[in-house]
């Protein structure tokens, strides 16, 4: 039992380890499990949040419902770990510490092929994170979009949720809700989906557009209308 005991103690003391160069320098490194949490000192967090915990047997089986609790109704998402485990394993961390709490759906993109709410920036500007970045977890069996006749985008189904990214493996606190198939490179993570009493909220926040400005009466891509808040996730 003893031994038992010492190679789990050592087990999870290395998900959490550095290199020797990162204890010198006293520059943060990846987390040591197979999701390598990678902090972004050049991108700091919007809001104080630690790394994710990384275990080296990341759970990937079964799903975990969330709950967006916005000012104009509630967003539950089903999270699905075997399609995504470290992805979610990140959304529930950030969810656990409150960083989605208090936060405004930044972006309401109405394009004939792309229909989408983005969310998950607590500056509300599409530009902040959580001071850390991982690897993607990309769909490989997507169908392709009937609307790009090259087969390179792919469907991304009313209903699916998924990471926003700035480029490959660079993940963080973003995430887009689909209210409508989409056509896209499969070059984002999907991790879950949107349940119908959710669904019913986002038609409702893509029924009131896109917010107008002076320079754009009719934009299709800006802030929503209907202004948005995520008030709490749980």
């Amino acid at each position: 039992m003893r031994l038992a005991v010492v190679v789990l103690a050592v087990l999870a003391a290395s998900a959490f380890a550095v290199t020797p160069a990162q204890a010198a320098t006293g520059t943060p490194g990846p987390t040591g499990g197979p999701c390598a949490y990678t902090p972004t000192p050049e991108d700091p967090a919007v809001r104080p949040v630690p790394l994710p915990r990384d275990p080296r047997h990341t759970p990937s089986r079964g799903t975990v419902t969330v709950t967006l609790f916005t000012n104009l109704g509630i967003v539950p998402l089903t999270l699905d770990r075997a399609q995504a485990p470290c992805t979610v394993q990140s959304f529930l961390h950030l969810t656990r510490h409150g960083f989605y709490n208090r936060t405004i759906c930044h972006r309401l993109t109405t394009y004939p092929t792309l229909k989408v709410l983005q969310c998950g920036d607590p500056s509300g500007t599409g530009e902040g994170g959580p001071g850390y970045k991982y690897k993607d977890e990309l769909p490989t069996d997507l169908p392709p979009a009937p609307t790009d006749p090259t087969g390179v985008r792919k469907v991304y189904a009313r209903g699916v949720l998924a990471m926003a990214n700035a480029g490959p493996d660079t993940n963080g606190s973003q995430f887009f809700l689909v209210f409508a198939d989409s056509a896209l490179r499969p070059n984002y993570t999907i991790f879950g989906s949107v349940r119908p009493l959710g669904l019913h909220t986002l038609d409702r926040i893509a029924a009131g557009g896109v917010a107008p400005t002076p320079e754009d009466p009719a934009p299709v891509d800006s802030a929503p209308a209907l202004r948005t808040s995520i008030l709490l996730a749980a």
